[in-house]
């Protein structure tokens, strides 16, 4: 009997179905580090639906070489060593594209952008359209923010991660 061992994403816990996912998974990690590369971004941040993906880059910069001093108490230098400060956040998030196809800044030609640099956006609000094989897919706001920067041109062919918009915090 033949057996269908297609690549598929799903609940299905058995093996072949979670072999599938992964390799998936796998395509999708890479072509977000693809786009790291060709825009030369540092980190890359993907959500849809119930995954999220996180992606910082190496820093090929290698640490300078300095020796330490010598120190005669042990317990004194656990006191004058200066604490590590907490990594920060990142005070910008990008908004990126969910799929390959064409961005557009405006419902229609000759209409308003859907946002502007500086203006505030709420959860869910459509901030452009992506055109993919016919379609108008409507692209809106993960998280509340002011829109910093429209990082593409109107009418760019956009990929898969692709940064779209850069926003910070209300």
């Amino acid at each position: 009997m033949a057996e269908d061992n297609g690549a598929k994403f799903d609940k299905d816990t058995s093996n072949s179905a979670q072999a599938g996912g992964y390799s998936e998974l796998t395509d999708a990690v890479r072509e977000l580090v693809d786009v790291m590369r060709q825009g030369d971004l540092e980190q890359i941040e993907v959500t849809q639906g119930d995954l999220h993906i996180f992606l910082c880059a190496r820093s090929t910069t290698p640490p300078p070489a300095t020796a330490p001093a010598p120190v005669a108490d042990p317990a004194a230098a656990a006191s004058a060593a200066p604490a590590q400060p907490e990594p920060q956040e990142q005070p910008w998030h990008q908004i990126t594209s969910p799929m390959v196809g064409t961005f557009y800044e405006a419902p229609s030609p000759g209409e308003p952008s859907f946002v502007r640099p500086g203006d505030t956006v709420e959860v869910g609000q459509t901030v452009a359209i992506i055109e993919a094989m016919k379609i108008m897919n409507e692209i809106v706001a993960d998280r509340p923010g002011v829109i910093d920067a429209v990082l593409v041109e109107n009418g760019e062919a956009v990929e898969f991660g692709h940064p779209l918009f850069r926003m910070r915090p209300a």
